[in-house]
């Protein structure tokens, strides 16, 4: 079935990093926003790089990001894809990455697991001229990666150091 991402990107003219996933799941499609599934690390983990309370609603995840100069987007823009497998895709429609780092301060790209890699090389890499940063993906999928090693990884990627203890704010 073909499906077309339906919400914006996440920046302000003070984001400087830009993490891409694949394309939402049936939970972020349902939810509206990123990362919705209840399972995926993404949000838990931002938190505790960042010192922050865990954010809950969409205006809480969106101060989150630009508090720290973070945008987030997907590289899909529509696909075909069988439920939330990214395994799935097909027929792929990228996003306009390149005209975003042209309206934006941004200085790297990070991808969120593999396959936003993989699919960022094939249909954006020529156009935007960056590399992009792979990073172990926050799917609840990738069990392999405890919270603690996805910390420490992305920590050291993006810059950010948990504050002491690497816990999120009370």
């Amino acid at each position: 079935m073909r499906v077309a991402h339906t919400f914006e990107p996440v920046y302000d003219e003070n984001s400087r990093l830009l993490i891409l996933g694949t394309f939402p799941s049936v939970k972020s499609r349902e939810n509206a926003f990123y990362y919705g599934h209840p399972q995926n690390r993404f949000w838990k983990l931002l938190a505790g790089l960042t010192g922050e309370k865990t954010p809950g609603s969409i205006e809480e995840k969106k101060e989150l990001l630009l508090k720290h100069d973070i945008a987030i987007w997907d590289v899909i823009r529509s696909c075909e894809i069988e439920g939330s497998s990214d395994s799935s895709i097909r027929e792929v429609e990228p996003n306009d990455i390149a005209g975003l780092l042209q309206g934006s301060r941004i200085e790297r790209i990070y991808g969120n697991g593999d396959k936003a890699c993989q699919l960022y090389n094939r249909f954006c890499r020529a156009q935007t001229g960056v590399e992009i940063i792979r990073l172990p993906s926050t799917s609840p999928a990738n069990a392999a990666f405890s919270l603690e090693r996805l910390t420490d990884l992305w920590g050291k990627a993006l810059g950010l150091c948990p504050p002491e203890g690497g816990k999120e704010a009370p």
